[in-house]
Order: C-alpha cells, then sequence, then structure tokens
C-alpha cells in the first residue's frame, strides 16, 4: 500500500471497528428480551412509534376488558405499556449510544491558510492545506474497542436488573391490592358484628339489663372495629393506585381495572433450600455486574497507564503553494511535553478506582450468599405462618363460633358470647389474609433475589387485625 494510501485504510477500518448505534442498541434491546423470556416468562415492549403505542393500547384495553387482571398480565402490562419502564427502555438505549460512541475515534481535522503578500504592485498568495489524525487514538483503538463492548455489557446487565427488580415491584404491588381488598372486605365483616353488639348493648342498658360499663365496653369494640375499617379502606385505595401507576393506566382505564377476589392458593410445597442455593454465583445479575465493571475499571487503568504520559500524538499531511515557487508536501507531527504534568495523579486515581472496583466485587460476592440466605428465611418464615392461620388458626376459631352458636340456640350462652366469637373468627380472618399476603410478597422478593436483584427481606410483623375479646365471657 502506498504512502498516500495508508491515511484513508486507516479511517475506514477505524469506522468499521466502531459499529452502529442503532445495531448496538438493538442487539441489546434482543438480549433483554430473550433474558426476560428465559428467566422471567415476560418479555419487555420498546414502543418507539404511535403505531406502536396505539396497537398496545388497545391490547390493555381487551386485557382489562376481558376480567379480573391477574399478576402475570400485570406484569405484561407494566413491561410493554408502563411509560415509566418505556424511560428505562429509552435510558438503556442511551447507553448503548454513548458506548458506541465512546470507540469511535475524533474526526480528522482540516485545516485552510491563506496568506497574501502585496508589495510594488505585486501580490504573493500562500496557501497552506493540511488534513491530521491523532495518532495515538488510532493505536488505542482496539483498546478503546474492547473498552466500550464492556461499557455494552454493562449497559445489557443492569438493564436485566431493571426489568427483575420491575417484575418483583410489579407483583408485590399486585399482591398488595388483591390483599387490601380482601382485608378491607373482613374488615367490613368484622364490623357489621361489631355494630350488632353495640346496638343490643344500647339497647339492653336502656332497659336496664345492662351497667353503663358493659355497653361502654361495646362501643368501644365498636368504635375500634369502624377505625379499623376505614383504615383498610385506606389501605385498599392506595394499594390499588399505586398498582395503577405502576402499570401506567390511564384515568378511563384505571377505572376498567378490576382486581381478583382473592390471592392465588399457597403453594403444598415452598421451594427447597438447596434448590434456591444453587442458583448462586455464576447467574447472578449483580455479580456479573461488579465483575464487568472491574473489568472495564481495569482497562481504563490501561488506557490511564499510557495516556497519562503521552496523551497526545497528532500527524497530519501538509500541502503549502507559494506564487512563483513550487508547491511543498510533507508531514506535521505534534505532540504534547510532559514537562508540567507527568501524569502521575491521572494514573493514581486510576489504580484508586481500580482498587475500589476490585473490592467491590469481593463485596458484592460475599453479600451474595447472605442475601439469599436471609430472602429465603423471609421466604420460608412467611410460608409457613401463613399455612398456620390457615390450616390451625382460622379452622379453630371457625370451630368455636360453629359451636357458640350451637350453645347459643340452647341458651347456654348469651348473644354477646356469641357475638365475640364471631368478632374473633374474623379477626383471625383478616390475619390469615396478612399473612398470605406476606408469603406472596416474600416470594416475589426471593425470586428477584435468585436473579442477584436482592429486595430488602420480609420482617414478619404483628397482624393488624383485633385481638380477640372476651366479651361477655
Amino acid at each position: 500500500m502506498t504512502p498516500r494510501l495508508r491515511l484513508p485504510a486507516a479511517l475506514a477500518a477505524a469506522l468499521l471497528l466502531a459499529g452502529c448505534a442503532s445495531t448496538a442498541i438493538d442487539d441489546n434491546y434482543r438480549a433483554l428480551t430473550d433474558y426476560g423470556g428465559a428467566r422471567l416468562g415476560s418479555e419487555p415492549r420498546w414502543l418507539r412509534s404511535d403505531a406502536e403505542r396505539e396497537a398496545m393500547t388497545q391490547e390493555v384495553d381487551r386485557t382489562l376488558a376481558a376480567g379480573p387482571l391477574a399478576a402475570d398480565d400485570a406484569v405484561r402490562i407494566a413491561l410493554g405499556y408502563s411509560p415509566d419502564f418505556q424511560i428505562v427502555l429509552a435510558e438503556a438505549a442511551t447507553a448503548s449510544a454513548d458506548a458506541t460512541a465512546s470507540a469511535r475515534m475524533p474526526n480528522p481535522v482540516f485545516s485552510f491558510e491563506k496568506l497574501v503578500r502585496r508589495h510594488d504592485g505585486d501580490t504573493e498568495l500562500d496557501i497552506g492545506r493540511s488534513l491530521g489524525i491523532s495518532l495515538l487514538d488510532l493505536l488505542l483503538l482496539p483498546a478503546r474497542l474492547e473498552r466500550a463492548e464492556l461499557r455494552q455489557q454493562q449497559t445489557r446487565l443492569q438493564a436485566s436488573t431493571a426489568l427483575v427488580e420491575r417484575v418483583a415491584a410489579v407483583r408485590q404491588a399486585w399482591t398488595q391490592a388483591v390483599a387490601a381488598q380482601q382485608i378491607a372486605a373482613a374488615w367490613g365483616q368484622l364490623t357489621t358484628a361489631s355494630t350488632a353488639g353495640a346496638e343490643l348493648a344500647q339497647r339492653m342498658r336502656a332497659v336496664g339489663n345492662f351497667s353503663q360499663l358493659q355497653a361502654a365496653r361495646e362501643q368501644s369494640l365498636h368504635a375500634d372495629a369502624v377505625a379499623g375499617g376505614i383504615r383498610a379502606r385506606q389501605a385498599a385505595t392506595g394499594a390499588r393506585e399505586a398498582l395503577v401507576r405502576l402499570l401506567g393506566l390511564s384515568p378511563q382505564q384505571a377505572a376498567a381495572l378490576r382486581l381478583p377476589a382473592r390471592l392465588p392458593e399457597l403453594p403444598a410445597t415452598p421451594l427447597d433450600e438447596a434448590g434456591v442455593g444453587r442458583s448462586l454465583v455464576e447467574d447472578r445479575l449483580d455479580i456479573r455486574l461488579a465483575r464487568a465493571d472491574l473489568d472495564r475499571t481495569a482497562k481504563d487503568l490501561g488506557l490511564t497507564r499510557v495516556t497519562s504520559i503521552v496523551n497526545g500524538l497528532h500527524v497530519a499531511g501538509v500541502n503549502n503553494s507559494e506564487t512563483g515557487e513550487a508547491p511543498q508536501r510533507g508531514f506535521e507531527i505534534e505532540l504534547p511535553l510532559p514537562l508540567f504534568d507527568f501524569g502521575d495523579a491521572s494514573r493514581a486515581g486510576a489504580e484508586a478506582r481500580y482498587l475500589a472496583a476490585f473490592n467491590r466485587s469481593l463485596q458484592v460476592a460475599r453479600n451474595a450468599s447472605s442475601q439469599l440466605r436471609a430472602s429465603y428465611e423471609g421466604y420460608r418464615n412467611a410460608h409457613d405462618l401463613a399455612r398456620h392461620y390457615r390450616d390451625e388458626i382460622v379452622p379453630l376459631r371457625s370451630r368455636i363460633a360453629e359451636e357458640s352458636v350451637l350453645q347459643y340456640n340452647g341458651m347456654l350462652i348469651g348473644v354477646f358470647e356469641l357475638l365475640a366469637d364471631s368478632r374473633s373468627r374474623a379477626a383471625g380472618v383478616i390475619a390469615a389474609l396478612e399473612a398470605e399476603r406476606d408469603f406472596w410478597l416474600a416470594d416475589a422478593a426471593l425470586r428477584a433475589a435468585m436473579l442477584g436483584t436482592p429486595i430488602a427481606p420480609l420482617a414478619l410483623q404483628a397482624s393488624a387485625a383485633p385481638a380477640a375479646d372476651g366479651g361477655g365471657h
């Protein structure tokens, strides 16, 4: 190859190696949809035109009109329709384009110079032309391409992490909304029972069969039940609206949203701890992301070691023409001299960043098993508690209430004892619903943790249901 052709050939090679931004964006989006389909059972949809948005709107309308919204449908809507998640996809594309741009060489610089000298009626024209490129950037192009690919890998992992977080958030919001609706209905039944007790107590007091203290106790129970019912209704409204926001529904679509009457049944057997533990290490997103960050930081460190000493080397071809003189052709080299900045500060900063990334990757790897154990423990305890309420407490209180009815019919107990047992059964149902809700919240958190997106493990709390009272016993 002649010297005249070497520079254009090098530039053409640089253009080819730098790649196409739209291709990288499409590749990353395809990788994200593959990950969602394989690991989460639902793929994101990136709406890039009005026609796509209109088609998705009609699809969401049909889903909402078909019946109560299932959890999987809620996830599908959130990943393909919510403007908030569309922002996530667009930002991932932006990061991908930035990574592609970071690998590209600066454009060649063309300079033109025209000088005119007039003397004693004569005019002399001096024209200078040059075309230069950064030779250092060209020499470091392979390293810059490798670094850009590491950034693309980070972008894919970050998008996958955001996808897992969103799916977990939607499943938890759906669980909260359905459970809050059930709990509000249970509080309504409890309020009805307490209302009957309070009214009866007032009548008995009016005819002198009840003391002021006994009537006040029934009124207090009724007042507490009313307050609890108000809180439950507010919680149900808040949980439903939180789900609406996550799905990105319009006011009309929010009005059409219907939720199932109850949460899914508890699984017969919980996930096995050994099986959960096997998901550790290689497949976790947080570990892969930390490793990608470490690799990129190491690449940055290598580049910094070179560029901190020589941070510029420009080569330009020069062509000068002067009136009455033969044209001049040659080249020009521009090299910064490290007289004031020896690059030690840049190298020290890069080495510190590498050490931080190295220790960060170690910490993430060591946290992984602990986070998974904590998530599994929360999941397993929530499962055991929910089953305990379902299999022991609720049947026991129901049996007590049924026996109370028989004894009341046999005139062995009074109506207030019967109402107290009814309230106790309703309180048990509320606590059981809260336990089921906590299990499904823990289930979503565990599945996210298994993929490497830890969510705060579930902390079992005392039920908001009223404690069983003795009524008139």
